[in-house]
């Protein structure tokens, strides 16, 4: 899944979609798999040069990459689209938020954890440790971490707090790639996803499953296939009305006004799993380097 985050980011993939010869294109990538440019050619009965010019464009607007391989006659390119899916914002930020500070933290700079098994921690280039050790998620390079996962527990992170003196929050927003945790994976696993932002408890989100019937759109390579391999883009926000998850679900009452958060307070953010909650499925955090969005927890602080 692509993530935009508004339509002037998306359009060259709006540009290059104009043209409906490039939308068959995608259809037939999606229908049958990778392709030959021959091949795609052949089938839309074209020119090899207008179908190179019409790829070229989709390679621009990062909707396919092509790769060079060894062919029987030489070498071939094989064209792969890049994602399943594509998510636009289309609502522009209202003026009352058009003052923000925005900071993309790593998933592994939480400083305090407390998890049991099955859990585990990664880079994007090794294990770190060895699975179902808790210890290892305490090791000096979990802050080079691109993802983990827990059975039950929790991690707490500490957020910049970038406001100054005058300025006043009203609203924050936290978003982040997650799943369930499951051993293995398991597509329909629920699991309740408990928030708290300094210090108050505002809400929980009931992740679906742990996903992995197919890669993540950045997860290595090297990254076992019987794993979790991405989560779900959610984003947590506490306005002045409430607490809501993707802008609409609302998921609890707490106010930004009662965080009590000024420019001289410490925000931490605390996601768990308690052991005792009704679907206890477990946790895990994709960031930089895995899943389908290269991002870590991004916080957003909107200020008057």
């Amino acid at each position: 899944m692509k993530h935009f985050r508004s339509m002037w980011e998306a359009q060259p993939v709006f540009k290059a979609l104009s043209a409906p010869m490039r939308v068959r294109i995608m259809e037939l990538l999606y229908e049958e798999g990778d392709w030959k440019l021959d091949d795609i050619a052949r089938a839309l009965k074209l020119t090899n040069s207008a179908v190179s010019m019409h790829v070229e464009r989709l390679v621009e607007a990062g909707l396919v990459t092509v790769q060079t391989v060894p062919g029987i006659r030489g070498i071939c390119k094989i064209c792969k689209p890049c994602y399943g899916g594509m998510m636009v914002d289309m609502c522009p930020n209202l003026p009352e938020q058009q003052n923000f500070y925005t900071d993309d933290i790593p998933v592994g700079a939480y400083y305090e954890c407390a998890v049991t098994p099955t859990c585990g921690i990664a880079t994007p280039k090794q294990i770190i440790g060895e699975f179902d050790m808790p210890k290892y998620f305490m090791f000096p390079n979990h802050y080079d971490a691109g993802v983990f996962w827990i059975g039950t527990g929790y991690v707490l992170y500490c957020l910049p707090n970038r406001l100054k003196p005058g300025e006043r929050l009203v609203k924050l927003t936290l978003s982040m790639e997650l799943s369930s945790e499951y051993p293995g994976y398991n597509e329909d696993f629920p699991s309740d996803i408990y928030f708290e932002v300094a210090g108050v408890n505002v809400g929980k989100w009931i992740s679906p499953g742990d996903y992995g019937s197919r890669r993540g759109h950045y997860t290595p390579a090297w990254w076992p296939e019987n794993c979790n391999q991405y989560g779900l883009l959610k984003t947590l926000s506490i306005t002045r009305e409430g607490t809501f998850i993707d802008g609409g679900f609302r998921i609890g009452d707490v106010t930004v006004d009662e965080l009590g958060i000024d420019y001289t307070t410490q925000i931490t953010f605390r996601i768990s799993v308690p052991k005792d909650t009704k679907n206890c499925g477990g946790l895990t955090v994709f960031g930089r380097g895995f899943g389908d969005y290269d991002q870590g927890i991004v916080c957003t602080e909107y200020y008057e």
